[in-house]
Parts: C-alpha cells; structure tokens; sequence
C-alpha cells in the first residue's frame, strides 16, 4: 500500500484509534498478529498477518465495516475507485523460521 506524502502522521493516529469493532471484525475473519511498517523514504506500508483457516479476503472487502474503513482512510492513501487500498504483491526473497 502507498501513502500519500505528509500523511503519515494521520496515518498513525487513527489507527491508534482503530474503531473497536473493526478490531473485533478483523479478529472474527482470523488475521491476528497484525502489524504495518513504514518505508518513510517511498511512503510504502507493509502489512503482516497471520491468517487463520478458513480466512476469506473477499468476504473481508465485501463487509460493510471494511468499507466504511477504507472510505475514512482513503484520502491519506493512494485507492481504487471503490476506496480499496492500491496493494501489490511482495515476492519473498528470504525467510528464516
């Protein structure tokens, strides 16, 4: 995900104050573990989960509750049309369990 420069700080705050039932929404879809790092220099965000079985994203970008989220996150971010967050994909290149 991208953030839009001069945001970061924003960014921060209102996920210091993650709504509660986004948490529990989140929690009942089986990410725990959830993290977002900050490439300052690129304004890059990278997430980390750990998904549960059974996890189902679409389910997830479907819910009304994502929505509302991602329509209060979308003008500090770079987004689609629907307000999703613009994402790609990381290919791994190490890990050491």
């Amino acid at each position: 995900m991208k953030l839009k420069p001069g945001c970061a700080e924003e960014y921060r705050r209102r996920h210091d104050a993650l709504w509660p039932e986004l948490a529990a929404l989140l929690r009942e879809s089986g990410i725990s573990d959830y993290a977002i790092f900050l490439d300052r220099g690129s304004n890059s965000l990278f997430a980390v989960q750990k998904l549960g079985p059974g996890f189902d994203p679409e389910a997830l970008r479907r819910h009304p509750l994502m929505r509302r989220w991602w329509e209060y996150m979308a003008d500090l971010m770079e987004v689609h049309p629907d307000k999703s967050p613009v994402e790609g994909e990381l290919e791994l290149m190490f890990h050491l369990p």
